[in-house]
């Protein structure tokens, strides 16, 4: 990225707190691409805290603990399902009120919202918290890519054929209804990118992508 961008971009943030939702299928690669723009974010606005939640890994930590909802949400990852909306709400919900304190906090979301109902739901909060102009970045890859991905990393629901093909359906069936609600709204900017590029190209881009956001006035 050319220096003269990236000084842009960081002068524009150091202004204004970011909200920014990475959704994609699994095995887009929200989590790297998380990552890079949180270290991003640490670097250059040192005076901000960064917020980030993943809810995959909220799950993960829940479906640990004895109880009858998670032994029954443990069978649902098992078996690779989608986990319910209220559910999902539900963690994200207890995050916020745990943990925002006030305007001055970035706000990165890994995986959120897998399902047009939750998106609304976030919407109402993004409202009530006055987060305004979240930027979604939508990490676009093929089903195969995906497929690969999963196997490559290796993780125990990731190498059974049934909860790959379970995650493929719930996105075409739950997820995509999400992004086209996130594409089509004008209260977001909506960042569409190659997620079958190497990471740090996808970060670049990113970058380059949120450096035409703030064009409009929107990180300003």
């Amino acid at each position: 990225m050319p220096e003269g961008a990236n000084f842009a971009i960081i002068h524009l943030m150091n202004i204004t707190p970011q909200t920014v939702i990475f959704i994609g299928r699994s095995g887009a690669g929200k989590g790297i691409q998380s990552k890079l723009l949180q270290n991003f974010l640490k670097d250059s606005t040192p005076d901000i805290p960064v917020l980030y939640l993943e809810t995959g890994a909220c799950f993960r930590e829940y479906i640990k603990r004895e109880g009858y909802t998670w032994n029954r949400a443990r069978v649902t990852t098992e078996t690779g399902l989608r986990q319910p909306n209220f559910l999902a709400i539900w963690s994200w919900s207890q995050f916020f009120i745990d943990n925002i304190k006030g305007d001055n906090q970035h706000l990165i979301l890994d995986g959120i919202s897998r399902a047009l109902n939750e998106a609304e739901a976030l919407s109402t909060a993004f409202l009530f918290y006055h987060r305004k102009n979240p930027i979604v970045v939508f990490l676009d890859i093929s089903n195969s890519c995906a497929e690969r991905r999963l196997r490559l990393r290796g993780r125990s629901d990731d190498l059974i054929v049934e909860s790959i093909a379970s995650k493929q359906k719930w996105f075409e069936e739950d997820v995509v209804p999400a992004v086209e609600y996130y594409r089509n709204n004008p209260d977001y900017n909506f960042l569409e990118i190659d997620g079958e590029q190497a990471p740090e190209r996808i970060h670049q881009e990113i970058m380059k992508k949120l450096l035409g956001v703030s064009g409009k006035g929107v990180m300003c």
